[in-house]
């Protein structure tokens, strides 16, 4: 047992919903007994590049890591112990071989959320009505199920987006269904959205503590780790590195074990909402590994990697509004 505090640095975004996490993560942690006499959580915001540019496409700011890297920079450079990420915005390709993921809170729901101002379903909306995102994966998933509305580039925090939508600059927004109910906004939910027609991000609603390889931070932070939420979510990441996609890739992959068994699913749109690839893999939980490498090969085999490629960058604006 550590006789002295010892401080524990975390670096967070500057932002209401990584204060929130953030403060989960602490007060989970020091039920433990072991944490709370010998830890000194301090907490450090740092601003990364996309809260930095809140006007401009995400998908063409460089599209891995704009919430992540400035953080990872301050882990390696010893400023900091630890970083917390939402991980859907960790990239799961082109990982740094001195950082690791040491901790996997329990993730939230991991659905989409849709708000809208006049309470009407995102399928009972007028025709032209303006839904605002900022995600490529959403941007497709709504043109799947209807060209017929509009689509607006929303940016900013949760507060922000959600100021936008009461002014009336959008008709509906979508949002992490996790992340609303972190800050304490989910009543605000209009629906929450169907996973067999809006799969979520791979790793939406999970939040992760990152640190240096070889950290004995890892020990300190082990009875927090929810080692489902961690297979489901490795599983989850290890699809998108096997087709080597990004952050901006229109894709969905969830995980999820039941009963000892893991039920992987895909979902992978073009720019113009058409669907390429849908379907599900199942297999033992311990074969996590296996099950998600099989189901990112056979991506590969039914779509082509070029055709993946291409889908990384979207070469058209990402406003849209409908041609008929």
């Amino acid at each position: 047992m550590m006789m002295n505090s010892r401080k524990c640095i975390v670096g967070i975004r500057e932002s209401k919903l990584s204060r929130a996490q953030t403060h989960l993560l602490i007060k989970e942690a020091e039920k433990f007994d072991e944490i709370k006499k010998n830890i000194a959580f301090e907490i450090q915001t740092i601003k990364t590049t996309g809260d930095i540019h809140t006007n401009e496409r995400l998908d063409t700011l460089g599209g891995k890591g704009l919430f992540t890297k400035e953080i990872e920079g301050q882990i390696l450079q010893g400023v900091i112990d630890v970083g917390i990420h939402s991980m859907k915005d960790v990239p799961a390709s082109d990982e740094n071989p001195e950082l690791q993921i040491i901790c996997w809170m329990k993730r939230y729901d991991p659905s989409d959320a849709f708000i809208s101002n006049s309470g009407k379903s995102l399928e009972l909306l007028p025709s032209g009505s303006i839904i605002g995102t900022s995600s490529v994966r959403r941007r497709a998933q709504i043109l799947n199920l209807r060209q017929d509305l509009q689509i607006k580039l929303l940016r900013g925090n949760v507060d922000t987006r959600l100021k936008k939508l009461i002014d009336k600059q959008y008709d509906g927004i979508i949002l992490s269904a996790a992340g609303l109910k972190r800050i304490g906004q989910d009543h605000l939910i209009t629906e929450i959205m169907d996973h067999k027609s809006f799969l979520p991000a791979a790793c939406q609603g999970a939040v992760g503590v990152q640190a240096k390889t070889n950290n004995n931070f890892k020990q300190i932070f082990k009875p927090l780790n929810h080692i489902i939420t961690q297979t489901e979510c490795i599983a989850e990441r290890n699809v998108l590195k096997t087709i080597n996609a990004n952050c901006n890739s229109p894709i969905s992959v969830y995980a999820k074990i039941a009963d000892e068994n893991i039920q992987i699913k895909c979902d992978l749109f073009d720019h113009s909402g058409q669907c390429l690839f849908k379907e599900m893999v199942a297999g033992p939980a311990k074969q996590y590994n296996e099950v998600s490498i099989e189901l990112g090969k056979k991506i590969i085999k039914d779509v082509g990697q070029q055709k993946i490629n291409q889908l990384n960058k979207l070469e058209d604006d990402f406003d849209y509004s409908s041609k008929k």
